[in-house]
């Protein structure tokens, strides 16, 4: 993918070199090559637009862009938020379990 558009630089500067040319001397084999040339261009360009309609949320405007990394962003908060708290209650709960295990062992030891 990355090499598409890479070679629009380059087919791009083929076609300007190629018509500074022509304007000199515009031969069959001049009007020829300017014409191979930007038909290459314009085929590399329109793969080039594939390739970015393609790729995921490129229908959207930039706006509605940030607004989707706006709410993703608010939902990892909440997520990471909740795992804290489930974290905490977790810890609160094992912490009392073993409160209650060494309550249990001492009242069963015999004195």
């Amino acid at each position: 993918m990355t090499a598409v558009y890479e070679s629009l630089v380059l087919k791009l500067a083929a076609v300007l070199e190629l018509a500074q040319q022509s304007e000199a001397a515009l031969t069959p084999q001049s009007r020829q090559a300017l014409i191979q040339a930007t038909n290459d261009f314009k085929e590399s360009l329109r793969q080039a637009r594939e390739l970015a309609d393609a790729l995921p949320g490129g229908e959207l405007s930039v706006e509605e862009q940030d607004d989707v990394i706006e709410m993703l962003e608010q939902l990892k908060a909440r997520k990471r938020k909740q795992l804290d708290d489930f974290s905490a209650s977790v810890d609160a709960i094992s912490a009392e379990d073993s409160v209650n295990m060494e309550i249990d062992s001492t009242a069963s030891t015999p004195s």
